[in-house]
């Protein structure tokens, strides 16, 4: 129909046509989320000589009991191999994601590090990315929807997986413990690469007069 007819019939019958705009906030929020997006310094560059300049972390949840979820947090060295830092929660709390690698920071010399993500909510939500910020440490992440990008804590996830039985925990007390038994065998005994069964800290002195 013509635009001019459809102005006559609404002006005869006193239609009037509800317009629906743009939410304010919501527009704000979205624009807020792109300048909280990092770019990806990491750029899949995983050989990494010496400790505490490049960690990979996310979070990855844990199925058990008839399908009650736990969720793991976790932040790999990647030239030491090791797992830093990690969090078992019930929930996805913002405090999920930093939990225990806030700890880890305080007693270490950030000005070098960098903490590679992807670009989930926790690592875009200001809480995170001022923590890093206060700390001297660089943010770097993973291009949207790309995982290959974080390859290396998503390839210490696959593993643990594969390695305990977790669907059989009935509390997650029971996932708690398991993980944290988990990550120390992975970090003091398991064999991951030519420097065969070092602990942690004989790796960093290794690396460290290697470099």
């Amino acid at each position: 129909m013509n635009l001019k007819k459809i102005s006559r019939i609404k002006r005869q019958y006193g239609l009037i046509t509800k317009i629906r705009q743009k939410n304010p906030y919501n527009v704000i929020f979205k624009k807020g989320l792109e300048h909280r997006t990092a770019p990806n310094l990491l750029d899949r560059q995983f050989d990494v000589n010496v400790p505490d300049t490049v960690y990979s972390t996310d979070i990855s949840y844990l199925i058990y009991k008839g399908g009650k979820r736990a969720y793991l947090s976790a932040t790999k060295d990647l030239a030491t191999k090791e797992i830093v830092a990690f969090n078992v929660s019930k929930d996805l709390s913002m405090q999920t994601a930093y939990i225990g690698l806030e700890e880890t920071l305080k007693h270490k010399d950030c000005s070098k590090l960098m903490i590679h993500s992807d670009q989930g909510t926790h690592y875009t939500h200001p809480l995170y990315v001022n923590k890093l910020k206060e700390l001297g440490v660089t943010q770097s992440m993973s291009r949207k929807g790309n995982c290959l990008d974080n390859a290396p804590i998503e390839s210490f996830f696959g593993h643990m997986k594969d390695d305990i039985d977790i669907k059989s925990c009935k509390t997650f007390e029971e996932v708690k413990t398991l993980v944290e038994n988990y990550i120390d065998y992975y970090n003091n005994e398991r064999s991951q690469w030519n420097l065969n069964k070092m602990t942690p800290a004989q790796r960093r002195c290794h690396l460290l007069n290697a470099s």
